[in-house]
């Protein structure tokens, strides 16, 4: 089952952390993975480790804020059956401590960025006879996460991008899905840990991970295999849903 056998895989932000587990997977599974990633050694090393293990994947050094260069990418991949978009970054601070600059930054990336492959990479599905999108939303997309006010905003408006997608593409076989993770232990939670709490680390990190009412955060590899559901022929009639993966956030945290 969740064979990717001959299908061509897009990650975006597939160099670390859940694109990387993503990508690691994906490639396990048969695809062709393409890892475009604003960190090109981040991408070879990923691509280096798939085709280590007998795997097929390609890096592609690339930011998705730059249309010109997203559509470039993808019309030198040619065939596309599968679109991760999974790169993003985070912001923290509420309304009145988010500048112009947070703002506009976060929109970029995360917004605009989810847009741009959505636009470079659709018309290729279409002339391939369909595909399967998932987009990286977040819990931030359903319910008031505290200091989190630009991100929320973007994480809203890939909620809302995914809908639009599954609706407007049915006729072309094109599914657009999403998902919504809680806390997920990465790379760049150790990192925001150790650079803004130095002394108390552990205990930060003890109580980021009770803050999901499951005990602990997510592994990468668990949002992975959602991911890989959600692209594979077996999940065929799932287009237009957003799947929290959450650890009971949304509906247990109260």
């Amino acid at each position: 089952m969740f064979s990717l056998k001959n299908k061509v895989a897009v990650i975006t932000g597939g160099g670390s952390g859940i694109g990387k587990a993503i990508s690691l997977l994906f490639a396990g599974q048969g695809a062709t993975v393409h890892v475009i990633e604003l960190n090109a050694d981040a991408a070879a090393d990923v691509v280096a480790e798939i085709t280590n293990a007998g795997g097929n994947a390609q890096a592609h050094a690339g930011n998705v804020t730059d249309q010109a260069g997203i559509t470039a990418i993808f019309n030198s991949i040619s065939k596309v059956d599968i679109l991760v978009n999974n790169a993003g970054i985070a912001h923290v601070g509420n309304l009145e401590n988010t500048g112009e600059a947070d703002f506009e930054r976060i929109f970029q990336v995360n917004v605009k960025g989810a847009y741009n492959c959505l636009y470079a990479a659709v018309p290729l599905m279409k002339q391939n006879g369909g595909g399967a999108i998932l987009n990286m939303a977040s819990i931030a997309a359903h319910v008031g996460i505290t200091d989190r006010f630009a991100y929320s905003m973007s994480k809203g408006a890939i909620f809302a991008m995914t809908l639009s997608v599954a609706r407007d593409y049915l006729k072309d076989n094109i599914r657009c899905n999403s998902i919504s993770p809680a806390r997920v232990h990465t790379p760049f939670v150790d990192g925001f840990i150790a650079k803004n709490y130095p002394d108390n680390q552990a205990e930060i990190f003890e109580k980021l991970s009770k803050s999901q009412p499951i005990g602990r955060m997510a592994k990468p590899e668990e949002i992975a295999s959602l991911a890989l559901y959600l692209c594979a022929d077996e999940s065929g009639f799932i287009t237009g849903t957003d799947y929290p993966i959450d650890g009971g956030f949304i509906t247990l945290n109260n």
